[in-house]
């Protein structure tokens, strides 16, 4: 039997990932007519509010959108 469990953990080990992905919870609005939105993204780099925002800003002014407010960021 505990031949067959150090294969295993080992496994699992090596098929977690190396790193923990970073989502940004955001409100956002569009103008004319005012539309609000509110989303969540996988963003790279540092997982803090400013990073966040720093990647948000331009990511949704291109579609159109302004960035209100980063809510919050978790690692996954």
């Amino acid at each position: 039997m505990k031949k067959m469990i150090a294969p295993l953990l080992f496994a699992a080990l090596v098929a977690a990932p190396a790193s923990a992905a970073c989502l940004a919870e955001y409100k956002a609005k569009r103008d004319n007519p005012l539309r609000l939105f509110y989303g969540t993204i996988e963003i790279s780099g540092a997982c803090t509010v400013a990073a966040a925002t720093a990647q948000l800003g331009p990511q949704l002014a291109a579609q159109g959108m302004t960035l209100l407010k980063v809510l919050s960021v978790s690692q996954e």
